[in-house]
């Protein structure tokens, strides 16, 4: 058994560790409300910015914007979400997984994958196991930058228009609650046959719109791409600082356990330490 000056530096050891846990848990709990803030703040454009596109694609049904055509698929553009910073748990691992059985399953059917990777976490793995990487984000801080994100979607969709791929895929972790993050990989372009259905067919949706119907559909459908990949990363930092809470929170309580199973060996290292010097002094006095 160690000796009690082992264990008292084992104890202080996991106090310290207990302080920075407990520190950063606090942290992750108020980034987590501003991140979810932001992140409920941008779902209401997304949505009106949809109910728009679709009316006015009803409304001009003989124009069909690029991003609504389909072609064959012989190569794919994924948007790879992650985080800059570690400690979240298994968030990044969950998302890096599905994203790699994707890319398995693309890379067996002959297709090539053009990648742009946001977030540190994304941009390493990527680099370390293989993966062509044509553009990269990292660094987001506590508040993404709408310019900054919309450079690297933009090559994306330029190469999607030129022809350079012939679809366009986003991954990230999608905030269901506190305690829950799913892993989400969704079609960007070309645009799902039902991403326009009408969402509110009794809605009075008449507008008034120059120069024509088409330059209006073109911008606003790009904007609504745009505003989904800064939506995914918005939903992906609400995600790591939740996840990232949460990981802390167990961290600190193993902790704690830890202190009281080590506070525990102490005493009875303690109390055989005693029991030994009083056994010598019994058995000093008795010699004499």
């Amino acid at each position: 058994m160690p000796g009690s000056k082992e264990i008292r530096g084992k104890i202080k050891s996991v106090q310290n560790t207990r302080k920075i846990t407990k520190a950063m848990e606090m942290v992750a709990a108020s980034k987590m409300r501003r991140a979810q803030e932001r992140m409920r703040a941008g779902r209401p454009y997304v949505r009106k910015v949809l109910a728009i596109c679709s009316h006015l694609s009803h409304a001009s049904p003989e124009y069909v914007h690029p991003f609504m055509v389909k072609r064959e698929v012989k190569r794919v553009g994924l948007i790879a979400v992650t985080t800059d910073k570690g400690l979240c748990g298994g968030l990044n691992t969950n998302i890096l997984r599905y994203v790699v059985q994707s890319m398995k399953a693309w890379t067996a059917s002959g297709i090539e994958i053009d990648i742009s990777a946001f977030g540190n976490k994304g941009i390493s793995f990527f680099n370390r196991n293989g993966g062509r990487l044509i553009s990269s984000l990292a660094q987001f801080g506590d508040s993404p930058s709408l310019e900054v994100i919309i450079d690297n979607v933009r090559l994306q969709l330029d190469n999607y228009v030129t022809g350079k791929i012939d679809v366009l895929y986003l991954a990230s972790n999608e905030f269901v609650n506190t305690m829950k993050q799913e892993p989400v990989l969704r079609q960007l372009l070309p645009l799902p046959d039902d991403q326009f259905d009408d969402l509110d067919p009794n809605h009075d949706w008449d507008y008034l719109y120059e120069p024509d119907a088409e330059q209006v559909l073109s911008d606003l459908i790009t904007r609504y791409v745009e505003s989904l990949v800064y939506q995914a990363v918005s939903e992906n930092m609400a995600c790591e600082q939740s996840a990232r809470m949460v990981a802390m929170k167990a961290a600190s309580d193993n902790a704690k356990q830890l202190i009281d199973e080590l506070q525990l060996s102490y005493n009875k290292a303690r109390q055989a330490a005693i029991t030994k010097e009083l056994s010598e002094i019994v058995g000093g006095a008795a010699a004499v």
